[in-house]
């Protein structure tokens, strides 16, 4: 105890949190804010098929751009552990192949994405009328992919570098870019569901240019040259790809649970899909708020592992540990006394806002027992160590599943049941994860 109060005491480490995290917590909430925008704006249309196009055909492609998360993630650990070492020339050789990678999973994922989505939208049954929508609103958002997928290896690598400024202006400029293009297209220029999937692209392909100029900008501040032969060698991309292959699987069963709750509840109606997205834009808020501090241990964890100074891990991870707290804390107020104004400046169809009203109580518990989670994925990332963040999330994923089934007979209620426990489930798999690699004092003995 005495060296947890030691490290929150230190306030260095308090500086070094919040120059990272507040640039971070800033623009974070600036992606939650498009959907929010997005539900805003389309949930004033006058139909709820509508609002429902654009939470199932968004989610979609969310499922799709978050399945490859791992360019950011993966990337943030290396670039941290190379500026640890003060290694200009891994800093370079991390930025080009997760660009490398972005381009060429963005070529793969767009001719699976058509048969993939017809599947998908099979499963959830949708009415006729969110179906078209639904598939449209998709199809043109598909044109920002390659665009999406480089912005998450920019802002990694960025990240990695301890440069929070860089993810602000990429991130910050995509999405008030995007809020902006989609109050005219929707409103001014009356092109509904597809205006607000055509800002999404045009703001998406302005981030990526922006990012590329930042990241040219910020390489000269750590000299080195591009070792193009190591470029060419399998062992330099062995790690890289063992990372990033245990993050996707971890996503992929992350994102498993998000789509089965959307499939679930546009079985449960329009309605009832609809006023779960007004819900999960709560989580969204509060994810990437949260993530902002998480983001902070990601660079600082790497950077002390990479340095191979004890001290400075465990002081990041405590601070950043009790400010998560406190923030989940304000969140989870902030729900239980402006829920309904919440879901009303979403929407004012009346069936929505009726049915989003009931499950409030729950939006309210998910900053509480989500807030571990994130905070340990930002420990294991700049740790790189993806395959404890895969197998805590498998082991989750496969407990929760019975629970859920049994759940079914309550309809939305044990639907949001089965994903607060799930929640909950993989703070405690990875906080046991992180207990037995601190008791084999295995933190700073390697990287993988």
């Amino acid at each position: 105890m005495s060296k947890l109060l030691e490290a929150w005491r230190h306030a260095p480490t308090h500086r070094r949190v919040w120059a990272l995290a507040a640039p971070m917590i800033l623009s974070n909430l600036s992606v939650p804010l498009v959907a929010l925008v997005d539900s805003a704006v389309i949930g004033h249309l006058p139909h709820a098929h509508q609002l429902a196009a654009v939470a199932v055909g968004g989610s979609l492609y969310t499922l799709l751009v978050w399945l490859f998360g791992f360019l950011r993630m993966g990337t943030t650990g290396f670039a941290a552990q190379a500026c640890g070492r003060d290694d200009g020339d891994a800093l370079r050789l991390v930025l080009l192949q997760g660009l490398l990678l972005a381009g060429g999973l963005a070529l793969l994922m767009a001719l699976l994405a058509l048969p993939l989505s017809d599947l998908a939208l099979g499963l959830m049954q949708p009415s006729a009328a969110l179906d078209e929508l639904a598939r449209a609103y998709f199809h043109t958002r598909l044109l920002g992919l390659p665009a999406a997928l480089a912005c998450y290896a920019l802002i990694g690598w960025l990240l990695g570098t301890q440069n929070a400024r860089g993810p602000l202006a990429i991130l910050l400029t995509t999405n008030l870019l995007n809020v902006a293009l989609d109050l005219w297209f929707v409103l001014g220029l009356n092109w509904g569901v597809l205006g607000a999937a055509r800002a999404s692209v045009i703001a998406e392909w302005s981030g990526a240019l922006l990012g590329l100029v930042l990241a040219w900008r910020a390489l000269r501040q750590h000299p080195g040259h591009l070792p193009g032969a190591a470029l060419r060698l399998w062992r330099n991309w062995r790690p890289l790809l063992a990372v990033n292959r245990d993050i996707l699987i971890r996503t992929l069963a992350l994102q498993l649970v998000f789509f089965l709750v959307t499939v679930q509840g546009a079985r449960l109606g329009d309605a009832t899909v609809a006023a779960n997205a007004l819900l999960l834009n709560g989580l969204l808020l509060t994810a990437h708020a949260l993530d902002g501090l998480a983001h902070a241990v990601e660079a600082l964890c790497g950077h002390a592992i990479g340095a191979g100074r004890r001290d400075e891990l465990r002081r990041s991870l405590v601070v950043a540990g009790g400010w998560s707290l406190l923030a989940s804390l304000l969140f989870a107020a902030a729900f239980l006394i402006a829920g309904h104004a919440f879901i009303d400046l979403q929407s004012d169809i009346t069936a929505v806002r009726a049915v989003a009203y009931q499950y409030l109580p729950y939006l309210a518990v998910l900053p509480l027992v989500t807030v571990w989670s994130y905070l340990l994925d930002g420990l294991f990332i700049g740790a790189t160590r993806a395959r404890e963040m895969r197998d805590a999330m498998l082991l989750s994923l496969i407990l929760v599943l019975p629970l859920a089934w049994l759940l079914r007979g309550l309809g939305n209620h044990g639907l949001w049941l089965a994903f607060l426990c799930f929640m909950l489930m993989r703070g405690v798999c990875l906080a046991a994860q992180a207990w037995r690699l601190q008791r084999q004092n295995a933190w700073l003995a390697g990287n993988g």
